[in-house]
């Protein structure tokens, strides 16, 4: 349901745009885990969620952590013009969809969007007012690690997550804020601050839960 907007002399008041928060990090750096607590912690922040032609991990449900859709869709979608951005990343598409981005904007709804480097930078061209957050690992060999513990790549595709997390890594002079993420607590605190600094007006003043 639309907020309802208020009409001063015949002329109808909407709410102010609301904002658009990117989040990046290379894999294994806690991107998810941080913005799920940021999530937890600031009512009223609208999460986007990507869609991906990458099979499930386990713990993971479609439509919660990503809409998960076939090759063919996502082609389907970029001749359509259906992404706000997209990108191939480990071989498989990532993107999100502009129609829902733009409605919760308007609608006056602030959105936390979790999301590689290639698709943040196509954002900020299409959404030059977001506010862009790269998140650190404490370093390649803490990533490294982190990356083998979960278990769910293969030493190539391992090997080809770092390569790609070392690029990802150098493009953080692009970012507005970057946050170190050593320990969890502090991170997140940080995260919460600099979101709760940038809200829209009117999320502010009582966005929708």
């Amino acid at each position: 349901m639309k907020k309802s907007t208020e009409s001063s002399g015949g002329r109808e008041v909407h709410p102010p745009l609301g904002k658009l928060f990117i989040v990046s990090a290379p894999s294994g750096a806690g991107k998810s885990t941080l913005c799920l607590a940021a999530r937890q912690r600031i009512p009223g922040l609208r999460y986007s969620i990507s869609y991906t032609t990458r099979a499930t991990r386990p713990g993971e449900t479609d439509g919660v952590d990503y809409h998960f859709i076939s090759e063919d869709d996502f082609r389907k979608g970029i001749e359509a013009n259906r992404w706000a951005e997209w990108a191939r990343v480990h071989g498989h598409y990532y993107g999100t969809a502009a129609d829902i981005i733009d409605a919760e904007r308007k609608d006056g709804n602030d959105i936390l969007m979790d999301i590689d480097v290639q698709g943040a930078l196509q954002l900020t061209r299409r959404y030059p007012d977001c506010v862009t957050i790269f998140i650190l690992p404490p370093s390649v060999a803490v990533l490294e690690e982190r990356l083998s513990g979960r278990g769910t790549e293969a030493k190539g595709e391992l090997a080809r997550r770092i390569r790609t997390a070392e690029w990802e890594m150098s493009q953080q002079h692009r970012y507005d804020y970057v946050i170190v993420n050593d320990r969890l607590e502090p991170a997140l605190e940080r995260l919460v601050a600099i979101i709760e600094r940038h809200r829209s007006t009117g999320t502010r003043r009582g966005g929708r839960a």
